[in-house]
């Protein structure tokens, strides 16, 4: 699953994202590079992909199962939010418009409720602190990013952008 999701995820990079900017400050690209090499790379290889770990036998079919819904539904619907937000933009332009659809009506980012969707259906199957972990660290950084995002959008489309009472995750965030 995580596999999977990752290369969803170079998928996304190469064919639906658009970037507005071609550079990236040295700092996100550290900050990053931690998050998804060690946090993600190394915490959840020992503690989640050796053989004594609990995907190794897992013991609740139900828990196996729901997790697997979770991560199809979340992998999926985080597509989609990305090519709603990828239609935004023309090819060679950087202005967008206001995002609607899946998840848009309730939060600012429902890509970024889909993603911690799936990696808690990955929580399911792997009862592992390291999964928590990786969750966290990830619904800190989203949500700082999608506050910024909210207010980005109220800046640029001012009474036509419909304030969301949540950035990331209804009745939480």
């Amino acid at each position: 699953m995580c596999v999977v999701h990752f290369l969803k995820r170079e998928y996304e990079t190469m064919f639906v994202h658009r970037f507005s900017a071609a550079t990236m400050p040295a700092r996100n690209i550290v900050k990053n590079s931690a998050h998804y090499w060690l946090i993600s790379g190394v915490n959840l290889a020992y503690w989640s992909y050796a053989p004594w770990a609990p995907t190794a036998d897992p013991s609740n079919p139900l828990l196996t199962y729901a997790g697997i819904a979770l991560f199809i539904i979340g992998e999926v619907c985080n597509l989609y939010t990305h090519i709603v937000l990828r239609n935004l933009r023309r090819p060679g332009s950087t202005d967008r418009g206001i995002p609607r659809g899946l998840g848009f009506s309730m939060v600012t980012c429902p890509n970024y409720m889909f993603e911690i969707v799936s990696w808690v259906g990955v929580g399911l199957i792997n009862w592992s602190l390291s999964i928590v972990v990786f969750i966290l660290v990830a619904a800190a950084q989203m949500g700082a990013w999608a506050k910024k995002k909210e207010r980005r959008y109220r800046k640029e489309f001012g009474d036509k952008y419909k304030k969301k009472r949540y950035a990331m995750l209804p009745g939480i965030y």
